[in-house]
């Protein structure tokens, strides 16, 4: 689908039948392209791929306000603002709009990239930044946006699913902005909850060892 596409589909649904939305992760499909829609109790991230091939599309969310028939988002990001110019959209989801029906899991909320270990002491990240690296778990599903709330810059984004079994915390990744060949691979981390915060423990996609630390954001 192209951009233009992603931005105006939401004039299309206006005239269809509309559903409550509610806090739960939606998917919504045109051929082989795949929409799916994170909603928490304040945010949304709505991200476009398909599968077949591999392939990241576009992404962009924010925190919401609630109208009469849906939800105005204000973005914090949106990959296409450089063809689009889109800082804000208002959300009515027909029914073509299917919630996923997972579960929910431990870890699940809004985390910001808050520092990472170096040397036995953490190096922290001022989390009031407009840089901003987020990464959202809801339902067995994930997705990380690195971007800049006030150039609306875009740096990056991975997603797929994730499970935590046998205190391990595995990521299956779905699409990756950066290289579509990273999709279908499964990374498994070592994670500790120590005063409310993630220490997501491991090795990165090129086997250097990390330990970040992720604070939760309201």
């Amino acid at each position: 689908m192209s951009k233009t596409n992603f931005s105006v589909i939401f004039i299309l649904i206006v005239f269809s039948s509309f559903q409550v939305i509610s806090q739960d992760v939606y998917e919504y499909k045109n051929g082989k392209e795949i929409h799916r829609l994170f909603v928490d109790a304040n945010y949304i991230v709505e991200t476009v791929f398909s599968t077949t091939p591999a392939k990241f599309i576009s992404t962009r969310g924010g925190f919401y306000t609630k109208t009469e028939k849906g939800l105005h988002v204000k973005f914090e990001f949106n990959s296409d603002f450089e063809n689009d110019g889109l800082k804000a959209a208002d959300y009515l989801l027909d029914k073509s709009w299917e919630k996923t029906d997972s579960p929910s899991l431990e870890l699940e909320g809004k985390w910001q990239m808050g520092g990472r270990m170096r040397e036995e002491a953490i190096s922290r990240r001022d989390t009031s930044n407009a840089r901003k690296t987020m990464k959202i778990l809801f339902k067995g599903h994930f997705q990380w946006i690195a971007y800049h709330t006030e150039t609306m810059k875009f740096s990056g984004s991975g997603g797929g699913q994730y499970e935590i079994k046998d205190g391990k915390y595995t990521e299956k990744i779905t699409y990756f902005s950066r290289d579509n060949s990273r999709a279908g691979a499964a990374l498994t981390f070592d994670y500790k909850l120590i005063d409310n915060e993630w220490h997501h423990i491991g090795l990165s996609s090129k086997g250097d060892p990390f330990h970040e630390v992720w604070v939760r954001r309201d």
